[in-house]
């Protein structure tokens, strides 16, 4: 038999367990009167992380092409753009199936598409060039 303080909630009690295979014994529980009335204190609230700075993309200079890269390998479900099509900031160019998931590759700057490397079904590389704006 071993006896144990056992606290529960603030309160203490006093509680014998018997060991396995031993021999049948009468169990004790005693509630022991706490020492001190503690209350526990909360955890300390954690800083907020600092926002992450997002850093400026600039436009490459007068007419340079830029290429917009797959962030992850998966399917080409649509390309919603041609060659010589006029694009606005945050247009969808394609559409893309990742992990059971359709995602969107959007362009980061407005621009004339000059050349789009990929078409519905092709299989995409993470940061293979899908299409180039000039």
């Amino acid at each position: 038999m071993k006896n144990y303080k056992v606290t529960v909630n603030g309160t203490t009690y006093e509680v014998d367990v018997e060991e396995i295979g031993g021999a049948p014994a009468v169990q004790e529980v005693k509630m022991v009167a706490p020492a001190a009335a503690v209350k526990p204190t909360p955890a300390p609230k954690p800083a907020p992380a600092p926002a992450p700075k997002k850093e400026a993309v600039a436009a490459p200079a007068g007419g340079a092409v830029e290429q917009v890269l797959a962030p992850l390998p998966g399917v080409v479900l649509s390309v919603n753009v041609k060659p010589g099509e006029q694009v606005k900031v945050n247009q969808v160019l394609l559409i893309f199936e990742a992990m059971k998931m359709e995602n969107e590759i959007v362009a980061s700057r407005a621009g004339t598409v000059k050349e789009v490397f990929v078409v519905k079904g092709d299989m995409l590389e993470s940061g293979k060039p899908v299409v180039s704006l000039a």
